[in-house]
């Protein structure tokens, strides 16, 4: 299946699939000068909004081997293609990371999924998620990331990777490698070529030759 599209047309088509972050720019603060940090690209933040970010980037919560899962699995719902990189490109485990410590109710979930996936993959490989081969990993995950195909024993999976995938394209596409995956051009310039001339008939209307010299061009180049 093409993950990508799927869940590039799931977020576009929706009004929210996932947990979305808010950066506000208030005029009437001071904005800080330091505008990069570091894994999080974005509108600058104001003072209060830089404190609360270092602190909870400087918290931990998964430990290596959950946060070695969460990639791998990241990388099967979003892989690299030849339009852009992978869930891991665009840093998307730093910013599930980040997010279980800002929302801690993801924190369970997140955990109790982890271990299931694990158990899940010992009973049938002898090895854990991340270690098992690419074909493993898949039919784990083909049994899980489809609710209404899936079995009745398989739910707990099924909610976890709900939960994974909402966080994945949520964190992959609200960054630059996402952004420009979606095509998203945000305030750009263009050029306007006048009202299309079917358009102009249809009610009757025409630009006047001071109109087409002065304020309109047909450039389609633009």
């Amino acid at each position: 299946m093409d993950r990508r599209k799927s869940i590039k047309a799931l977020l576009i088509g929706t009004a929210a699939t996932g947990v979305f972050v808010e950066a506000c720019k208030n005029s009437d603060k001071k904005i800080t000068e330091e505008s990069t940090l570091t894994k999080f690209t974005g509108p600058e933040r104001m003072v209060e909004e830089n404190e609360y970010y270092k602190k909870v980037a400087a918290e931990k919560f998964f430990t290596e081997h959950e946060l070695a899962t969460i990639t791998v699995l990241a990388d099967i719902i979003i892989p690299r293609d030849a339009v852009s990189g992978c869930a891991s490109d665009a840093k998307v485990t730093d910013f599930i990371a980040f997010i279980v410590i800002d929302m801690p109710s993801n924190q369970t979930p997140m955990r109790g999924g982890l271990r299931w996936l694990d158990m899940q993959c010992l009973k049938r490989f002898e090895k854990t998620f991340k270690d098992c081969d690419a074909k493993q990993q898949i039919e784990i995950v083909d049994e899980i990331a489809y609710p209404k195909k899936a079995k009745p024993e398989m739910q707990q999976g099924v909610a976890f990777f709900n939960l994974m995938r909402n966080l994945t394209a949520t964190g992959f596409y609200t960054s630059e490698i996402g952004v420009k995956d979606v095509g998203y051009l945000g305030n750009t310039p263009n050029q306007w070529n006048g009202v299309p001339d079917d358009v102009l008939k249809q009610y009757g209307l025409s630009y006047s030759e001071k109109e087409l010299k002065e304020c309109v061009s047909f450039d389609n180049k633009g």
